[in-house]
This record gives structure tokens, C-alpha cells and sequence, in this order.
């Protein structure tokens, strides 16, 4: 295995997924729930974005050339998703238990696109074109396990948080991190309008 391509894909894939960054995003959204649902959640969410980079790592370009779908407009469609997430945290509707279903929080907005966001897609999809034999797709593969194993753990123990906050205080994170990903949401779009915009440029 391609121990220098290991650690390269590595260190992007945990750039980019930011587990420390992701934690307070995490006790936000299953803060009131069930420490049992909150760890099931956990590994939903690392589960569907391992699966998710995985076949874009597997056939990403086929996929989105098949549905005439380019980069910049699954980024903005990110984008948007976040928006009306972090709109539900700034506004409290995501503070009543009753509401959520722990799968739902799980899948969206924490496994996609969060985890497995448009960053985490294109950089897999720019490594795996990269790869010249099969040391290279086991260094990447090894890499990508690696990382939704360290978002796991930092997800799975988040629960120490959750007692140290209490109520009040996740109340706080929550307004906190709808801000935070409500500027993801922004700077996901933009770059996206950016990317268009300069796509029509060079076209002209």
C-alpha cells in the first residue's frame, strides 16, 4: 500500500469532514434525544457517507454525466439543504424531541451533505482518477475507512458533551451551530455561483 497516498487522502478527507467542527453540529440536532438514538445516529451517518463517497469515488463522473448534472450545482443543491437546516435550528422548530426522527437527522443533513459533502466527493473522485494499480485504490480505500472511523468515534463519545452542556447549554449550541451552517450553506452557494459563472465565461 502506497503509505504516502494513504496519508495524503487521509489528512484531506479528515480536513474536509472537520470531526471537530462537526461535534457541536451533531449535539445540536440529537442533543434531545435518547443517548441510545444519538449513538445510532452516529453510525447512520457514518455509514450513508461512506457509502456516499464510495460509489462517487466508484463511478461519481459516469453518474453525473449520465444525469447531465455538473459539480457546481450538486454544491449548490448542498447548499440549500443546509439553509433550511440551520434556518429549523436559528428558529427552535428542531428543539422538540417529538419532532425529529433520529434516521432523518442521521441521513440528512449529517451524513449528506455534511459528511459526504461536494468537498469530500470531488477530492475522492480527483484521487481515484490518480490512481495508476490496485496499491493506490487500496491506500484510498484504507484512507477513506480510516477517516469515517475517526468521525465515528468523535461522534459516538459527543455524548460527554450532552451532559456537560445540559439543556441550557445545548439550547446555546444549537443557535450556534444554526449560524455555523448557515455560513456553510452561504459559502457553499457562492462558491457554486462563482463556479457557474466562470464555466459561462469560458465558454464565451
Amino acid at each position: 500500500m502506497d503509505l504516502k497516498l494513504f496519508g495524503e487522502v487521509f489528512v484531506t478527507l479528515l480536513v474536509i469532514t472537520d470531526p471537530p467542527g462537526m461535534m457541536p453540529i451533531f449535539v445540536a440536532l440529537t442533543g434531545p434525544l435518547p443517548a441510545r438514538d444519538r449513538n445510532r445516529a452516529a453510525w447512520q451517518a457514518v455509514a450513508l457517507a461512506l457509502g456516499v463517497i464510495v460509489i462517487f469515488a466508484v463511478a461519481g463522473q459516469t453518474l453525473l454525466a449520465y444525469l447531465h448534472v455538473k459539480l457546481p450545482a450538486l454544491q449548490a443543491a448542498g447548499g440549500l439543504l443546509l439553509v433550511l437546516v440551520a434556518l429549523e435550528l436559528l428558529t427552535g422548530k428542531s428543539d422538540d424531541p417529538k419532532q425529529q426522527v433520529t434516521s432523518n437527522v442521521a441521513l440528512v443533513p449529517l451524513g449528506t451533505p455534511l459528511l459526504a459533502g461536494p468537498g469530500a466527493i470531488v477530492a475522492t473522485m480527483l484521487f481515484v482518477q490518480r490512481a495508476e494499480g490496485l496499491t493506490d485504490y487500496v491506500a484510498i480505500a484504507a484512507a477513506i475507512i480510516a477517516v469515517m472511523v475517526a468521525v465515528w468515534i468523535v461522534l459516538r463519545f459527543s455524548g460527554v458533551i450532552v451532559r456537560i452542556l445540559r439543556p441550557a447549554g445545548i439550547e446555546v449550541l444549537t443557535r450556534i451551530a444554526g449560524l455555523l451552517l448557515a455560513a456553510i450553506a452561504v459559502q457553499l452557494i457562492a462558491d457554486a455561483v462563482a463556479a457557474f459563472v466562470t464555466q459561462y465565461v469560458s465558454m464565451r
